[in-house]
């Protein structure tokens, strides 16, 4: 008689509730804001899964597995206590309740959760009709719009006032977490002292090609000068393919020739300006109304 198959031992993956605190364990270890695949892979790294947890599927397609759909799970239930937040683009953002919470309290976010459903259902049909109501433009609204030209710049310089206040490691956040949501991967702030200069790196990929880029972030009212570019040229080359300054403030004539100079490696340079821009069109920590007024989340600031 042909000897039964041997049962194979049955792999247990965690559960969404068992993944909540390594979710914000995570998201901590990865500067507050991450991608899904990278927080699902810090997951991994710091609760040290094994290959067999990871390669439990979901429902035997092969297209997700088990501990990725759990851990969906667990963003939805720390984004409905507010602990976490992500953007249309699918970064991941921790919030200032989910930096104070401890292991301890993640026992309640399940019941949180439950007691909020019909809560949000009412929630929803109030926004509904917001938004209703926020379609019908008011005829004295739309006479004074040509009386608004000069708001363009009233916001941005609120904008700039409002980030130059952040700390110095907030504002190296804020620029880690506009890469990540203008695509690049594995960005990390490098927050080291002697460092030449380069505040974080990251990775742009063109199509095929992927390029290493060094940055660095300064929170300067001024202008930056032509030695600054040369010093963080100097700090990247050999360690990067590109580089990219950002700053709140202003680039000099001899700066930007700097930064484009033949024979050099090339620097991307995105001043106060530009940088307003870009928070607009990524809608990090800036509201554009429906009458096109733009209004700067000064708020939002407080919370990163």
């Amino acid at each position: 008689m042909a000897q039964a198959a041997k049962k194979q031992p049955t792999v247990e993956v965690p559960k969404y509730d068992q993944l909540l605190w390594p979710t914000l364990k995570a998201l901590k270890a990865l500067g507050g804001s991450a991608t899904i695949q990278e927080l699902v892979d810090k997951i991994i790294e710091i609760e040290g899964y094994s290959e067999d947890i990871q390669k439990v599927t979901h429902d035997g397609s092969g297209r997700n597995t088990k501990l990725e759909y759990n851990a969906a799970w667990a963003r939805s239930y720390l984004k409905k206590v507010g602990a976490v937040h992500n953007s249309q683009k699918g970064i991941w953002l921790l919030l200032e309740a989910g930096e104070k919470m401890k292991e301890a309290d993640m026992g309640d976010i399940p019941h949180q959760v439950h007691r909020q459903g019909a809560e949000e259902k009412k929630r929803k049909k109030q926004e509904k009709e917001i938004k209703k109501l926020a379609r019908k433009k008011p005829k004295e609204i739309l006479e004074e719009i040509d009386e608004d030209f000069e708001e363009e710049q009233d916001w941005k310089d609120q904008l700039l006032t409002t980030v130059q206040k952040l700390k110095p490691n907030d504002f190296e956040r804020l620029c880690q977490l506009i890469l990540r949501e203008s695509g690049f991967t594995k960005v990390e702030v490098t927050g080291k002292t002697g460092d030449g200069g380069i505040d974080g790196i990251g990775i742009l990929r063109v199509n095929l090609i992927s390029f290493h880029v060094s940055f660095q972030c300064k929170r300067y009212q001024g202008s930056v000068g032509a030695p600054q570019i040369r010093d963080f040229r100097g700090a990247f080359v050999g360690r990067g393919d590109k580089g990219l300054f950002i700053t709140t403030g202003t680039f000099t004539a001899d700066a930007r020739k700097e930064a484009s100079r033949d024979g050099a490696p090339a620097i991307d340079l995105i001043d106060g300006q530009d940088l307003c821009v870009l928070l607009k069109e990524l809608k990090i920590g800036v509201q554009t109304q429906l009458i096109e007024q733009v209004v700067v989340d000064t708020q939002w600031f407080d919370k990163f």
